[in-house]
């Protein structure tokens, strides 16, 4: 026999079909809908982790993890880059000059970002090379007039590798505060492809000097940071700001992306919150049928309570029985919910080929495949959640019976 007693008996309620085929339906009902609901959870936040993870991957491939900038010109940069790969945990340092521009080509004309870089760096902290659909970045040497462009870019000016095309950007007069625009002609060397609309549709990168030469600055206006570890991004960059000195300006991807991880935090919190109401609503049929295993055990209440059980042995023996549905209904549903998680891409592979039809299409989406990650906080948040919800459920019906009397019980059998 099952010890303590209270668990051996809400066991065999569990088990037990005598209560009639409504009840134990109800039962097997409960269990399936917090099994469902707590998989259906798990998949989709790992689902939706993933997806993070893809955008943050996309989202500073070529912003980099941070940025380090004065109101001043770097004119010593690369002695101010050895300082700031002397820091403990940064792995690549690049210099960067950025500028708002127009662009045209024929009668096409678009506003861009113009950064220029150092080529034989720029791998340090980007992938831009990767990223590449035509051309490299080998050709932007300084004197070169060459100009790397985005997809997007490149589309809305209707240009291809080795055309031509016009950039002008404003110039401000540091005597007489006026504005005169400085135009120049740069050949089309390549063209990449990030996949994202913030990169692809406005950047175009030039040589660091032919960019200097262009805006009349006497070096770049900033470092561009990789780190080993993505997340300590804000923590390095305020050191390599320290060893700079002067009044720095310091960016991280956490600021410059804020929005778009804000809003999917906010998706994150409102699915799980939305999905819990599945599991919710499970747990109410626990209630339900929990309350009809009382009236049905009435007699075997009285009973035990004759024999000398407690009202809190009775409590703990309905407490067992809504233990025992609702966390193995849990337990089902984190191991289903990993299942689904793990074999997220294909599962939807065979659900493609079973219907005929691609759920991301390469011609309308960027991402074909269904990324999936696992974070062991999301599972156990679900787990515990849960478990909570499912003990919650237990309580009134055990109360419920703990207050049945013996003799009125007994009276009418």
């Amino acid at each position: 026999m099952i010890k303590p007693l209270e668990l051996f008996v809400g066991w065999r309620y569990a088990r037990s079909r005598e209560a009639g085929f409504f009840v134990s339906f109800i039962t097997w009902a409960s269990l399936l809908g917090v099994a469902l609901g707590v998989a259906a959870l798990i998949a989709i936040l790992s689902v939706m982790n993933g997806f993070e993870a893809e955008l943050r991957e996309r989202l500073v491939s070529l912003s980099a993890h941070a940025t380090v900038s004065q109101d001043q010109p770097l004119t010593d940069w690369p002695s101010q880059r050895r300082a700031a790969l002397a820091v403990a945990g940064v792995v690549g340092v690049a210099p960067y000059l950025e500028r708002q521009a127009l662009l045209t080509h024929g009668d096409e004309m678009t506003g861009g970002l113009l950064r220029g870089i150092e080529p034989s760096l720029e791998p340090q902290v980007s992938t831009i090379s990767q990223s590449m659909v035509e051309g490299s970045l080998g050709e932007l040497s300084p004197g070169s007039q060459r100009i790397v462009l985005g997809r997007g870019l490149a589309s809305q000016l209707n240009v291809a590798v080795g055309d031509e095309i016009s950039v002008m950007i404003p110039q401000v007069d540091a005597q007489t505060g006026d504005v005169t625009p400085h135009i120049r002609s740069f050949t089309v060397s390549g063209i990449f492809e990030v996949g994202l609309q913030d990169h692809d549709g406005v950047l175009a990168l030039v040589c660091l000097a032919d960019a200097q030469a262009f805006t009349s600055s006497t070096g770049p206006e900033g470092l561009r940071l990789k780190m080993q570890d993505l997340y300590s991004a804000p923590r390095l960059a305020r050191l390599v700001a320290s060893t700079l000195g002067g009044q720095t300006i310091v960016r991280d991807w956490t600021q410059e992306n804020a929005t778009y991880f804000h809003a999917i935090r906010l998706e994150k919190t409102m699915m799980t919150l939305m999905l819990l109401l599945v599991v919710g609503v499970a747990a109410f049929n626990i209630v339900a049928s929990l309350v009809m295993v009382v009236r049905a055990k009435r007699t075997d209440i009285a009973i035990l309570r004759t024999l000398g059980l407690s009202e809190q042995g009775v409590v703990g023996i309905f407490l067992s029985q809504g233990l025992i549905i609702g966390w193995a209904g849990t337990t089902l549903g984190i191991l289903l919910g990993l299942l689904l998680a793990y074999y997220a891409e294909p599962i939807m592979a065979f659900i493609q080929k079973l219907l005929h039809f691609q759920i991301f299409s390469a011609d309308v989406y960027y991402v074909t495949k269904i990324p999936s990650v696992i974070e062991s906080s999301d599972v156990i948040l679900i787990a515990t959640a849960a478990f909570l919800l499912t003990l919650l459920a237990t309580v009134y019906p055990a109360l419920r019976a703990a207050r049945t009397q013996p003799a009125e019980a007994l009276r009418y059998e």
